[in-house]
């Protein structure tokens, strides 16, 4: 038993965000029936595959069960409205206006389930001159500011690591989804959330856009103390290739540093604005030029400093640390990645998925 069983969910999202949002809650044992297309979520055959599927659409959907319907057809509705009549809580990821078209908007939804907690989770939300506009995470990153601030030295932008508005909107779902059953305990009655992946990423921007949030000028990176315009915030390259991060600009971390490596002359310089710390910069990239990875991991190793390797995932995930703490398993022949969130009665997320009742 978990903080979430009795809580039925029917999750008709695909992809990232709805399905992020829809696992986390069965992870607390709620009741997630997802319901696919009849050609299924796309994310199956997306490679590489493990144990026969997708370790992808494994790691986005486990604990749910699975159910393909042909929303075009009479069975396929009468079906789907069936789940709908027991759900608490309804994610789709469709763009504006296909529910309605299908006949489950909010509003009829609503009229047969008044309790029902109601999702929409699209790129720029249901309302506006964006609504409708079609885009993936790179391009919602784009429209909020963020890749501008994702780009090299020569200030070109490149495609970003980590899917921010996909997963930004999947948390602020989850949160919304959350706060609406709280309410609803109270109330009586369900809700609609029209969450938004460019909503829920913008307030990301709050420790880096200040001025532009202040109606002046944007960040550029450079100069910009979480961005490389700061030494104690940076990445440096090694002598093999490889890569290291001091990641804390606090004065300690700088006086223990340049201390130890004989240059405590520079130590004011850590102090300096964005910007203008490229003599210290340029002392610790030629530093830490001169050993490998490795030997600098060692060498950090009894210096009070925010230091860390850059790791690929394949080191990230053979950490001793990563193993003791159980962030990643095998069952039944696929690796799968713990839930973030594990409470004291978080059920065991490594059972099968179970049909629902």
């Amino acid at each position: 038993m978990g903080k979430l069983s009795g809580i039925r969910v029917v999750d008709l999202s695909l992809f990232l965000p709805g399905p992020m949002l829809t696992m986390m809650m069965a992870d607390q044992g709620a009741q997630v029936i997802k319901v696919e297309p009849p050609t299924g979520d796309p994310a199956r055959a997306m490679e590489p595959k493990e144990a026969g599927e997708s370790v992808w659409f494994r790691n986005l959907n486990r604990g749910k069960h699975c159910i393909r319907l042909d929303l075009k057809t009479d069975e396929g509705r009468t079906q789907l409205w069936q789940l709908i009549a027991e759900a608490d809580v309804l994610v789709e990821g469709f763009r504006p206006g296909v529910m309605d078209r299908l006949g489950f908007g909010y509003a009829a939804v609503s009229e047969r389930n008044p309790e029902i907690v109601y999702c929409s989770i699209s790129a720029f939300g249901q309302t506006g001159e964006m609504a409708h506009h079609p885009a993936h995470d790179i391009a919602v990153q784009a429209h909020a500011g963020f890749l501008s601030v994702n780009d090299g030295a020569d200030g070109t932008p490149v495609v970003p690591g980590v899917p921010s508005a996909d997963m930004a909107a999947g948390l602020t779902g989850l949160s919304a989804v959350l706060m609406a059953l709280i309410g609803r305990q109270t109330t009586g009655k369900g809700d609609y959330l029209d969450i938004a992946m460019f909503d829920s990423l913008l307030p990301w921007c709050a420790h880096i856009a200040g001025g532009a949030i202040a109606g002046g000028e944007p960040p550029v990176s450079r100069a910009q103390r979480s961005l490389g315009g700061a030494a104690f915030y940076q990445v440096y390259r090694t002598a093999d290739g490889r890569h290291i991060v001091l990641g804390g600009r606090e004065t300690k971390f700088a006086e223990n540093l340049l201390n130890a490596l004989g240059r405590p002359d520079l130590i004011p310089i850590a102090d300096c604005p964005a910007g203008e710390q490229d003599e210290l910069i340029a002392f610790l990239a030629q530093t830490f030029a001169a050993r490998g990875r490795d030997e600098w991991v060692a060498w950090f190793a009894d210096k009070d400093v925010a230091f860390a390797p850059v790791l690929d995932f394949r080191e990230t995930l053979d950490q001793p640390f990563v193993i003791g703490r159980g962030l990643i398993d095998e069952v039944g022949g696929a690796h799968l990645l713990a839930p973030a969130i594990r409470l004291s009665d978080t059920p065991d997320w490594r059972q099968p998925d179970e049909p629902p009742q």
